[in-house]
């Protein structure tokens, strides 16, 4: 007679999920991140088309896909073959994509001592082999953890001018949680000047996704809305808010994602750098750019050795920011005590 026990056992398997919800694989240039079992992102981090890190594609826990493809993967949907125009909405733009150093979600700015940081991608390559680009490098990976509830990558990185010369560096620890319905995502950047450095008050800038084709507000169908009720690029663009979201349908599948700034960052609510063309990002140095007013200046100087440390949530949800109840999450996010730091 056979034993029971390896039947018993098997069913005992598939009655608990496996440990390790968030699972996270070492990579020298590209960590892949999995939660519950099915892909998530992967985060970018070296590489000759690499000029600053970043994690692309972002995914729903659907599995549906919320940032542009392009140019990392030229798919259909996005992308003319025959022509090399871009597509929206199944329509033929007649141009080029745009901004190609927009990659999946990445943190940078585009005045760092005059030296641009955000349109760089990849370094060596028409337009960006400018001697005033400049480059994020790794410097260092720190320790990698997978878990049942989270996941989190720590990672050192210089930004450097052309020559190689390191203006600062970033600390930053990103932290992935494992949730049936939601993707979450922590980033925690601190950023230390090792020469005297300024931030300038310029709108390209800094912690920035950008979104498939599909959820663009102007050509797609996407709707952009803030903490206080404003809605669309209109009034969204410039004015500070404690969170913004971004969301659409994909093929019948209502779909968002909300950046949230914490409370401790500075110059929090943070003002939010967000176009109808899918870019979304939080800007904690345009003042003057946004309010068009000069006597404002939202530049910031660092001497050697200070820090500037920023903190963000990143929330991927089904439905609209209404309906994910993102006002409540907010909540949840700041009931945490969180400590200011320069």
């Amino acid at each position: 007679m056979k034993s029971a026990f390896p039947l018993l056992f098997s069913a005992a398997l598939l009655a608990f999920p496996a440990a390790g919800q968030v699972k996270i694989t070492p990579g020298s240039e590209k960590i892949p991140v999995a939660i519950n079992g099915q892909p998530f992102t992967d985060f970018y981090v070296a590489g000759s088309e690499v000029a600053k890190p970043y994690l692309w594609p972002l995914r729903a826990a659907s599995g549906t896909y919320v940032t542009r493809m392009w140019p990392m993967e030229k798919v259909a949907e996005e992308f003319d073959a025959a022509t090399g125009h871009a597509i929206v909405n199944g329509q033929n733009t007649g141009k080029a994509p745009d901004h190609p150093h927009q990659r999946g979600l990445w943190f940078a700015h585009a005045k760092v001592n005059n030296l641009d940081f955000w349109n760089i991608a990849p370094i060596d390559a028409p337009p960006y082999n400018r001697p005033d680009r400049g480059k994020i490098a790794l410097r260092k990976m720190g320790e990698i953890k997978s878990g049942k509830d989270k996941g989190s990558v720590a990672a050192t990185f210089d930004w450097t001018d052309r020559d190689g010369k390191t203006l600062l560096t970033e600390a930053r620890l990103t932290t992935f949680y494992a949730d049936p319905k939601l993707r979450i995502v922590d980033f925690d950047i601190t950023l230390t000047a090792v020469q005297k450095v300024t931030f300038g008050d310029e709108k390209d800038g800094v912690f920035g996704i950008r979104l498939r084709p599909v959820l663009q507000e102007d050509k797609g169908t996407g709707h952009i809305t803030n903490a206080g009720g404003q809605a669309g690029e209109k009034e969204v663009w410039g004015k500070p808010s404690n969170w913004c979201d971004y969301s659409g349908e994909i093929g019948g599948e209502k779909v968002g994602i909300a950046i949230l700034d914490n409370p401790a960052n500075p110059r929090h609510p943070v003002r939010w750098h967000v176009r109808a063309y899918g870019l979304f990002a939080a800007n904690p140095f345009g003042v003057s750019t946004f309010t068009n007013d000069k006597s404002q200046d939202g530049s910031t100087t660092l001497e050697p050795g200070q820090s500037l440390r920023y903190r963000y949530r990143v929330i991927i949800h089904p439905g609209d920011a209404a309906s994910a109840g993102i006002a409540k999450l907010w909540d949840q996010y700041t009931a945490v005590k969180y400590s200011a730091r320069k």
